[in-house]
């Protein structure tokens, strides 16, 4: 079994990452505290809160697939940045956007805040298609395993 090697900025981004769980360890110690009511909200923070985590927590994860298969489908460039920072801008952008457009007391919609959930898809989308892209391309265009 070959040895998975990451470019430098596929290893750097995932450095980055990977500590950012913690970050959604302390969001679920939060959504604890509302489901024990300790935290009193309306049914429409705990929906976007809850949905704010989810993401959160599904799309580092998937941002972090991601980087392993840019590298093994060889995406260089622009496009390997897009690729590479794509899904984890949307880790970012989606739930700012569910958290920040349900802040404060008594919130029953949404702010305008909610434009970073729309931009946060945007950016997941980008991401998501170039690396399916990139990872169509012929298979004699790929570089070796480990590369």
């Amino acid at each position: 079994m070959a040895a998975i090697r990451l470019s430098p900025a596929s290893r750097r981004l995932a450095g980055v990452l990977l500590p950012s769980v913690v970050g959604v360890e302390f969001g679920g110690r939060f959504l604890t505290t509302v489901a024990q009511g300790e935290v009193e909200l309306t049914e429409f923070q705990q929906s976007f809160f809850r949905a704010g985590h989810a993401h959160a927590g599904v799309l580092l994860i998937l941002g972090l697939v991601c980087l392993l298969y840019a590298d093994a489908a060889d995406v260089r460039g622009p496009w390997g940045w897009v690729t590479r920072l794509g899904v984890p801008v949307a880790a970012i952008l989606m739930p700012a956007g569910f958290f920040f457009s349900a802040m404060g007391e008594g919130v029953t919609r949404a702010n305008g805040l909610i434009v970073l959930l729309y931009l946060g898809g945007l950016s997941l989308a980008a991401g998501v298609v170039s690396l399916g892209i990139g990872l169509l391309k012929p298979a004699d265009k790929l570089a070796p395993t480990g590369s």
